[in-house]
């Protein structure tokens, strides 16, 4: 997960912290809405990501709304949430099986406009 997390830094000038915080909030999202085997495959692409989830502990954001609202309170400015999250779509769909980015966005009602 180092190297997602390097990768969002370069790419949004975000700290370390935040971005860390920002791929947390992501990835519970993800599990909660999207489809369990396709967010399986996306946590298998990024190493680091299953144990970070586990030691920030259970839950998550419910719905999108909630999801954009932990990332600003993350430490995100709003145009910094739509820089975050595309740079981790991108970086997933480098690391993931073809089609799990493109499957969980289409899985989650509005998701679409941010990755």
């Amino acid at each position: 997960m180092d190297d997602l997390i390097a990768k969002i830094v370069a790419d949004t000038g975000v700290s370390p912290d935040v971005a860390r915080k920002s791929v947390i909030i992501i990835l519970k999202f993800v599990r909660q809405e999207a489809p369990a085997d396709k967010v399986d495959d996306l946590l298998d692409a990024l190493p680091g990501s299953r144990e970070a989830l586990e030691a920030d502990g259970p839950g998550g954001p419910d719905g999108l709304m909630a999801a954009f609202n932990a990332l600003t309170s993350a430490g995100l400015g709003m145009m910094q949430v739509q820089s975050v999250v595309e740079s981790f779509g991108r970086h997933a769909r480098e690391k993931a099986k073809p089609g799990t980015v493109e499957a969980i966005v289409a899985s989650v009602p509005g998701l679409g406009q941010f990755v």
